[in-house]
């Protein structure tokens, strides 16, 4: 075996599936709830980032890469963080 072969654990895809899947009905629910919109707009974003977590670590296997990849990931995360924070402040 070369050393670009990684090894590693094969993931659970149907849990991630599962997880993906209540994560989403919880968007939902958020979505028709009838509070104060600015918190509404937050925990969809907090949502939306652990949803494109899990399927960034497993289905595309970040989870097993080198820690460069996580520094390519963390610049547009912040740039997208940053973006939301500026539309929420513009009234």
């Amino acid at each position: 075996m070369s050393e670009t072969e990684a090894v590693h654990k094969q993931p659970n895809y149907a849990a991630i599936f599962w997880a993906l899947l209540i994560l989403t009905i919880f968007e939902i629910i958020t979505a028709n709830l009838h509070i104060a919109k600015v918190v509404i707009v937050i925990a969809l974003v907090v949502l939306a980032i652990i949803k494109a977590s899990l399927v960034a670590l497993f289905y595309m296997h970040l989870k097993f890469e080198k820690i460069i990849i996580y520094l390519i990931v963390a610049f547009p995360l912040f740039l997208a963080v940053t973006l939301v924070l500026t539309v929420l402040s513009d009234k």
